[in-house]
């Protein structure tokens, strides 16, 4: 093995080391992505996706490339490494890959239109910040456009470090908000524990917590099915179910 200085660059992560942490950004990989898919003067977008138009079958609509588009997808799931705020809309865009339309190809050019006019964004680690491990989860109740699955996300923190993030389509049926936050913070948990067995190692006592939308645990009248779930047992157990020791 030979020593090749300070890294600066690596696997299409540019990294700055500074002497108050270190930021890591996919920029050039952003500016080669849209090169290579003749995006480079496309108009840019302020956000990743349109909320007012949500991502159908439609059946109807005009084929487009399916090679094309699934290697739009490809490239930017990579970029879903580095960047937490592209990995819903990517994980939504994904999901049509086999029926795909004029409309879903639109939705990706979004993406790519977004990333024009924020292409250097990129993770802080600063070098001075707690050893304490944190978590937050939510999840949006029926919110899938095709099916009326819910969708977890969560991420978890090393003091003001962002170490891990999901986000993903719950695979059980939930009919209510309350068990849809249930079900995130579950699975928040279970990943929360993972990186706490690494921290122990270095700290010997630290307190993990899970925090989610607790008003969406205890909302009562938000179901589908006319019941109430939002009881004192359920919210009592709260601090049980949503924090990782």
């Amino acid at each position: 093995m030979s020593l090749m200085g300070e890294l600066t660059f690596f696997l299409g992560l540019q990294v700055k080391q500074k002497q108050d942490g270190i930021f890591i950004s996919q920029d050039k990989y952003v500016a080669e992505i849209l090169k290579k898919f003749g995006f480079s003067e496309l108009k840019t977008a302020s956000t990743p996706m349109e909320t007012s138009k949500p991502m159908l079958k439609d059946e109807d609509g005009q084929e487009v490339d399916v090679h094309m588009y699934r290697s739009m997808i490809c490239s930017l799931m990579y970029l879903t490494s580095l960047r937490p705020n592209i990995m819903f809309v990517v994980c939504a865009c994904a999901r049509h890959q086999v029926l795909l339309k004029a409309s879903h190809l639109h939705a990706v050019k979004r993406i790519f239109r977004y990333l024009k006019g924020q292409p250097k964004l990129g993770l802080w680690y600063p070098k001075d910040s707690l050893f304490e491990l944190e978590a937050y989860t939510d999840s949006d109740y029926a919110g899938s456009s095709l099916e009326i699955n819910s969708t977890t996300c969560g991420c978890q923190f090393l003091g003001y470090r962002l170490i891990s993030w999901q986000c993903k389509k719950q695979t059980v049926v939930a009919n209510s908000t309350t068990k849809a936050e249930y079900v995130a913070a579950s699975s928040c948990c279970g990943q929360t524990e993972n990186y706490a067995l690494i921290v122990l190692v270095f700290k010997p006592q630290i307190n993990s917590p899970c925090l989610t939308d607790k008003k969406e645990l205890a909302s009562p009248g938000q179901t589908t099915t006319g019941k109430d779930f939002s009881n004192s047992l359920m919210d009592g157990s709260f601090s049980k179910t949503t924090n990782a020791k």
